[in-house]
């Protein structure tokens, strides 16, 4: 029987796939698909190289971080997960934890800018969202609390942190710890204009029956055990911070990265490692119950290790959005055995299914063209621009569409283009603009390759075609606001 199981799995999940990989591309990507890359900041693994402690060293640092987010540009990504918190320390300015020593080689030092701060304005230059990335419940091991001396966490707020096998844990069973990690969340939120607040780490050490929050469990427990008590303290934690982030900012996403195996499906088993066991994580119950915008699961697997599970994350969405984690670190020899098709095969499964969107760890391995994906994913998958999927259990109320667009061809062959403003339903929100282009009247704006720009800001824009003769004809406007709802198109 298993073995018929198998047969059935190869001949569903990866022979169609193995068909697509070898040269039969989807002709058209989709208009709305997350294209979403981690920037790694802990330990320099992503970036930074250069340390902030020069305005030259600053000059660097941030030329390192702009030449990334051109090259995604390049390509049609669309987001950017940030590493804002990494383990008890940040890079940000924060009131509540210090910066990180990966900015300046010293901790706690501040490197001369917001690391945060430009990475939004960079993105959002650049038509792309900006996640703030937090690591949320592991500290480091004692070395690196100890550097942090007294600014530690462990320091300050003793009584939610944990040693547990040489590092150091907020303690998922103390009602506090929530509400510390709130605090850092409201920093970020109410200070920056970030896209979104993506979560990594929420959870549990991996196969930890000796974790030592015995007294929380008998203080707390309330007849459930242990396991249930661990689960339901990793979701309420989920919980609060939600609720948190909508009550200030209901556009912002809150996103998390759980294990990529929720657990045992009907198609296959996850052999002993999933979420809901291994590490606590009741992801497709905070999906159900609506405390999640989008998951991104780290399906950091290949053949039948990664589509029955990719496609249960799916059937179980609840309307979220499912990004999957693609493990393309994988690609580099020293890494693992991967090839190029691997990632290909996935990708075309992700959009054969109508998955929002996928997710690539780590950004280095992009940037390198690790085997060539990112030729692959600019020459055939990224081809055209695509926008953010909606939100509509946010908000499914578009703005009105810009009026009045007037187009004006300038002499050094540049083009001018000016609307009236869109309004929104939300009036703490001004809706941004998203720019078509084509040779064919009237614009059809469901196509994405008729996207010049988006991201718009204010109501003009200078459209520089490449050469004069390669100039668009006709141009349609249409306003988008912070959940994704799109306009009619003004022309």
């Amino acid at each position: 029987m298993k073995q018929l199981l198998l047969t059935i799995l190869f001949i569903t999940f990866v022979l169609p796939l193995t068909a697509q990989s070898a040269g039969e591309m989807v002709t058209r990507p989709p208009k709305y698909e997350v294209r979403a890359a981690w920037v790694t900041a802990v330990y320099g693994l992503d970036w930074p190289r250069t340390r902030a402690t020069s305005p030259e060293g600053i000059r660097k640092q941030k030329a390192e971080l702009v030449e990334i987010l051109d090259r995604l540009k390049d390509a049609n990504f669309n987001t950017v997960l940030f590493q804002t918190r990494t383990r008890g320390d940040v890079l940000y300015r924060s009131k509540i934890e210090p910066f990180n020593s990966i900015l300046t080689g010293k901790t706690a030092a501040d490197p001369g800018y917001d690391p945060l701060a430009f990475a939004i304005e960079e993105c959002h230059k650049r038509g792309m969202e900006c996640h703030a990335w937090m690591v949320a419940i592991p500290l480091g091991n004692r070395k690196h609390v100890a550097n942090l001396g007294n600014a530690s966490v462990t320091k300050q707020k003793s009584a939610i942190c944990v040693p547990y096998k040489r590092e150091y844990f907020l303690n998922p069973g103390n009602p506090a710890t929530k509400e510390y990690l709130m605090s850092l969340v409201r920093e970020v939120v109410e200070k920056y204009d970030v896209d979104g607040v993506h979560f990594d780490y929420l959870r549990y050490p991996e196969n930890a029956p000796r974790f030592p929050d015995t007294y929380d469990f008998r203080k707390y427990g309330k007849g459930r055990d242990l396991a249930q008590w661990r689960r339901d303290n990793i979701t309420e934690i989920v919980r609060h911070l939600y609720k948190g982030v909508k009550a200030l900012k209901p556009w912002v996403k809150v996103s998390t990265c759980p294990v990529g195996k929720y657990r045992d499906t009907s198609r296959y088993p996850s052999r002993g490692w999933n979420a809901f066991h291994t590490v606590y994580q009741d992801a497709q119950g905070w999906l159900g119950e609506g405390i999640q915008d989008q998951i991104y699961p780290m399906l950091y697997f290949r053949g039948n290790h990664f589509y029955p599970f990719a496609l249960d994350w799916q059937e179980q969405s609840n309307g979220r959005q499912i990004i999957p984690g693609l493990g393309i670190y994988f690609l580099d020899p020293s890494e693992g055995n991967w090839t190029l098709d691997e990632v290909e095969r996935q990708m075309h499964f992700i959009r054969t299914h109508k998955l929002a969107g996928q997710a690539h760890y780590r950004v280095k391995y992009l940037m390198d063209n690790t085997q060539g994906l990112y030729d692959v994913l600019e020459e055939d998958f990224y081809t055209a621009p695509a926008l953010q999927p909606a939100m509509p259990w946010i908000d499914n109320v578009p703005p009105t569409a810009p009026t009045h667009l007037t187009v004006t061809r300038l002499p050094d062959g540049y083009i001018h283009l000016s609307w009236m403003p869109a309004t929104d339903n939300d009036k703490r929100n001004v809706p941004t603009y998203v720019i078509y282009g084509s040779d064919t009247y009237p614009v059809d704006t469901s196509n994405p390759e008729n996207i010049i720009a988006q991201r718009v800001q204010g109501t003009e824009y200078t459209y520089a075609p490449v050469r004069f003769w390669t100039a668009k004809k006709y141009f349609a406007v249409t306003a988008v606001d912070r959940c994704g709802n799109e306009s009619e198109a003004g022309r």
